[in-house]
């Protein structure tokens, strides 16, 4: 990794973990678990935020039978091994998503939610993980790989223990899952791509963007017509995201052999 560049980074992450903790610790309130839409159907309970997460089951085996099926030889969509286990890691992790957060939205509480968060966090770790392997070398993605997985539970871990004793803080699952995002896009300004197809990561983390912001309107949204809500779309926008991911990887190439 050149030292200019390692430098920069190196900065960046103590910035964005400094900025964070700047602030005191933040609680999960119990307002987050009222979502707007809580709709039962068929006797499932806030049926569209369940039903939604269908979406993430299926486009996270779609991704695994990708990866599964792909090699990481020449011309293939992947650098290295350690590549294809990142990307391997994070399709499970977004079938993971469909199950942790279905659990989650059947009956919305603290504890449940920590079975939503865990596969996002993991989730968000080997993406960033199989960004710094083929934006530099994999020799320097393998101990990302096995690291910050292993970080993003942790911080889930935290930020459930401390809720617990009545002193939650989400400052370390904010690194993250925002941290991350920050962390990926440096990347890409810092390092040349080794494959083509860079736009659509730049895509789905814009499509990923809109679905926090869903998330944000939650309940404006549903009062805008009553049929659905900001947090269903949050889920489908999500998911369009992470297929963007997937379509990236089934039609980039080589940037040598593009060139």
């Amino acid at each position: 990794m050149s030292s200019w560049r390692h430098q920069i980074l190196l900065l960046a992450a103590v910035a964005i973990v400094g900025v964070v903790f700047l602030f005191p610790a933040i609680p999960q309130h119990e307002s987050y678990h009222n979502f707007a839409d809580q709709r039962p159907f068929l006797g499932i309970q806030n049926f569209l935020n369940v039903l939604s997460n269908v979406f993430f089951l299926i486009i996270g085996w779609m991704g695994v039978r990708f990866v599964r099926a792909s090699t990481a030889d020449e011309g293939s969509p992947f650098s290295d091994p350690v590549d294809r286990w990142a990307y391997l890691v994070f399709f499970c992790a977004v079938a993971a998503t469909a199950v942790g957060s279905a659990y989650y939205h059947l009956r919305p509480d603290d504890d449940r939610l920590v079975w939503d968060r865990l596969p996002m966090a993991i989730g968000f770790m080997a993406l960033l993980a199989a960004i710094i392997c083929e934006r530099t070398t994999p020799k320097n993605g393998l101990p990302y790989l096995v690291t910050l997985p292993i970080w993003g539970i942790v911080s889930v871990a935290y930020w459930h223990f401390t809720q617990q004793r009545g002193e939650g803080d989400l400052r370390p699952y904010i690194i993250v899952q925002f941290g991350s995002l920050v962390a990926i896009l440096l990347m890409m300004a810092l390092f040349p791509p080794r494959f083509t197809r860079g736009t659509d990561l730049l895509i789905s983390l814009t499509i990923y963007a809109g679905a926090k912001t869903f998330e944000e309107t939650d309940k404006l949204i549903f009062r805008l017509g009553g049929v659905v809500s900001g947090h269903t779309l949050k889920h489908l926008a999500a998911a369009i995201s992470t297929y963007w991911i997937l379509r990236m990887l089934r039609l980039r190439r080589s940037a040598t052999n593009a060139a």
